[in-house]
């Protein structure tokens, strides 16, 4: 279903791909095989493989790879060059020298929650779930679960603080404003 949305030039979109009303698409995105919600926006050079979900009012920067097994929430931001695994042993051969296919691996699902937002160059290993507004700091590797409204940073990604409340209100400097409170 692709409704309302305008395929670039140079975009990549397979047939299979399922597109909400007025997805924003940049030039030289790859999809094939996932679902879009409605209104999100994918910058340039974004890949989004078979089998990765997206959800409404998204917005996904350049450069980033989301992988199959990626579930995506409403109202997540994702900056640029943001990479999803889902191997946690890749390996381009099985132990006979064989090359490896589908089932000669095991996909583990990750979950970025709801108004969730990770920072450009981050790196998302396989089997997480970042909570429901949580911010991931740009460069961080995130081995672990993120709680819910949890401020991550750092190799590997540890806890800095926790903001106590998330007004969806929009500010005018894009940041947390009284409302929001960081401890």
């Amino acid at each position: 279903m692709k409704c309302e949305t305008a395929i670039p030039k140079y975009a990549c979109v397979a047939d299979d791909v399922r597109l909400g009303e007025r997805v924003r698409l940049s030039p030289f995105v790859n999809l094939y095989g996932c679902e879009v919600g409605a209104e999100t926006r994918i910058g340039a050079f974004v890949e989004i493989q078979r089998g990765a979900s997206i959800g409404e009012r998204c917005k996904i920067s350049s450069h980033s790879f989301i992988c199959e097994g990626v579930t995506v929430e409403d109202e997540v931001f994702i900056g640029h060059g943001v990479v999803f695994i889902n191997d946690r042993y890749p390996r381009a051969t099985n132990p006979d020298g064989s090359p490896k296919d589908g089932s000669d691996w095991r996909m583990e699902p990750t979950t970025v929650g709801r108004r969730a937002s990770i920072g450009s160059g981050a790196i998302i290993m396989c089997g997480v779930t970042i909570g429901a507004g949580a911010i991931v700091g740009a460069g961080a590797l995130v081995t672990r679960d993120v709680l819910p409204r949890a401020i991550v940073a750092g190799h590997p990604a540890r806890l800095k603080r926790m903001v106590e409340s998330f007004d969806s209100r929009p500010r005018p400097h894009g940041g947390f404003d009284a409302a929001d409170k960081v401890r």
